[in-house]
Formats: C-alpha cells, sequence, structure tokens
C-alpha cells in the first residue's frame, strides 16, 4: 500500500497577482511544478508584503487552516517565516531570497526568525555565505524553459515595435532598484550607442520577447540573492554580461560569448561589441539552463521536504 502523500504548505509575500504580476513569479513557477508531483499534497497562503501585512496575514492563515497540521511548513522569504509560525507543521523551512539577508533592518528580523525553523534554506551559495550561519541549505529557484525559448531577434523586435536595426542591450530590472545599478547599464549603453531596453513594470508574459529582441543582458548588479535573469537569458541563448554575485560565477563558467566580471567599462564594452554587431548573436545557454529548470529545482525542494518528514 503506498504511503500518504506528504502535506506542505507553502506560506509566501512573494507571488503574481492582478496589481503585481511580476512579483515571484519564480516562487509560482515552483510551487506549482512540485504540485505536480504525485507524491506532494500541496497548499499555498500567498499574501501582498508590507508593513502590518505580516501579522495580518498570520491572523488568515491561522483562520484558514485551523485544526490542521501540515508535515511541511515552508515559507519564502524571511519576514514570511514570523507569518507561517501560524500554521502547525511538524517540521518548518524558509527558504532566503536576498533582501531579506542584506536589508539592514529586515535582515535582523528575518535573523531573528531563523531559530524557530527546522531547516534555513537559501537560493545561492553566495547568498548562504553572506548569512553567515549554519546549517544552511542551499534551495534554488528554477526557471519555466517552456515560457524562456529562443525567438528570432527580428520577430521579438518586430513584436515590441523596436527598430530592426538598431543594436539593443536589456537591463532586466526596474531601474529605480539602486542595488541593480541601472547607472553601469545606461553608461554601456551611451559607451557603445546602444539603445538600452528594461523591464520596470513590464509584463512577465512579455519578458521573455525582450530577452530575445536584446543583443546581450547586462546584469551589473552589486549583489544578487540568486540571479534568475541570467539563467531566463541563457535559455534563450542570449549573451549575458554580469558581475560575479549571486549564481553567476556558476552559470555563466564556460560559455563562450558571456562575461562574468566585476564592472569596468572598457572591458565590458569590449565584450558587448561584437554581439552588438551581429545580427542575431547567440551563445550555447540552454543546456546549462536546463540545469535549473523548474521542475529539477522542484524535485530538490522534494527531497528536502521528504527529508524532514522522515521520522
Amino acid at each position: 500500500m503506498a504511503p500518504p502523500p506528504l502535506r506542505a504548505l507553502v506560506v509566501s509575500n512573494m507571488y503574481p497577482s492582478p496589481e503585481r504580476p511580476a512579483l515571484g513569479v519564480f516562487v509560482r513557477d515552483q510551487v506549482e511544478a512540485l504540485e505536480r508531483l504525485a507524491d506532494l499534497e500541496v497548499e499555498r497562503f500567498t499574501f501582498a508584503p508590507g508593513g502590518l501585512a505580516y501579522l495580518r496575514a498570520a491572523r488568515a492563515l491561522r483562520r484558514a487552516v485551523r485544526g490542521r497540521e501540515f508535515d511541511v511548513v515552508h515559507a519564502h522569504f524571511g519576514l514570511t517565516a514570523w507569518t507561517a509560525l501560524a500554521a502547525r507543521g511538524r517540521a518548518r523551512l524558509v527558504t532566503l531570497h536576498g533582501r531579506d539577508v542584506y536589508h539592514p533592518i529586515s535582515g535582523r528580523v528575518t535573523r531573528a526568525a531563523l531559530p524557530l525553523q527546522t531547516v534555513t534554506a537559501v537560493a545561492s551559495a553566495a547568498l548562504g555565505r553572506a548569512l553567515g550561519r549554519e546549517p544552511v541549505a542551499i534551495l534554488p529557484m528554477g526557471i519555466d524553459l517552456g515560457r524562456f525559448v529562443r525567438i528570432p531577434r527580428a520577430e521579438a523586435r518586430a513584436t515590441l515595435g523596436l527598430d530592426p536595426d538598431r543594436p539593443c542591450l536589456l537591463f532586466p530590472f526596474d531601474p529605480s532598484r539602486a542595488d541593480k545599478r541601472a547607472d553601469r547599464a545606461r553608461a554601456l549603453a551611451d559607451a557603445t550607442g546602444a539603445e538600452l531596453l528594461t523591464l520596470g513594470g513590464i509584463d512577465p508574459a512579455r519578458v521573455p520577447v525582450f530577452m530575445n529582441a536584446a543583443n546581450a543582458l547586462l546584469v551589473p548588479s552589486d549583489r544578487e540573492g540568486f540571479g534568475m535573469a541570467c539563467l531566463e537569458a541563457l535559455a534563450c541563448d542570449v549573451p549575458v554580461l554580469a558581475t560575479p554575485v549571486g549564481i553567476h560565477p556558476l552559470a555563466l563558467r564556460g560559455i563562450d560569448g558571456c562575461l562574468c566580471a566585476a564592472f569596468e567599462l572598457d572591458a565590458w564594452r569590449a565584450a558587448a561589441e561584437p554581439h552588438l554587431a551581429a545580427a542575431d548573436p547567440r551563445v550555447e545557454g540552454r543546456a546549462r539552463a536546463e540545469l535549473f529548470s523548474a521542475d529539477r529545482m522542484a524535485g530538490r525542494v522534494a527531497a528536502a521536504w521528504r527529508g524532514l518528514s522522515t521520522p
């Protein structure tokens, strides 16, 4: 007789909504991949972040799951670990994503919650080093390989109404996010004469089109909890220039046409110019991105859940 499915509750303040469709898309992709596994019974509880939202969400969660106990309660984002305490679980796991480690206030509140967790996980080894405490499991987020695919650059540019001949560089963030360093991306675009595209306020469904429209992706961040944009571009075989933070050194190692180095304008310009001169520059990135698919990474999370639920 087959054992009953493992019952898991995922609690997150990072999840797409009609008001914020780009928020936590990677969490949604992971949860949906976990829901496809036959030996799991996954329930989700999501809420919008900010201020007193964590306390209100805890009250709502307590009402929603009253009288039930889960094998694992898995919180995404450190502050959410406090909210998740409102649900009964035999084991508790939190995945940290970046700001919950680096931000001076969120980081302190997050660290105070960690002794209450059975396991603390981080999205990348670099984030684990920044956290500075053990034990830490590494549970990366995964990308939807069905959504991020190679599209002919001319087709992508036509869809977006872009000049078919002008070289484009893509900065895959909202420029207002200071730690992502839009200033560096602008400096490189100015130095090369390329058009700089950004993703602030862009419908997530259109992101793969922007990726394929660009001659190269720029990720000149000061820090990354993981580095999803880099992998999304690689899944489309789009060249990537990135600073050595988060998953970037591992993701880009050995891929011709990509650069992983501290930002230095002349070096980055030299790396970008061959791509800007090509009609449809591509790199062999898809195979590397496949190592971080949503289904593959969900398998790692499921294995961690099963380990926690084993007597």
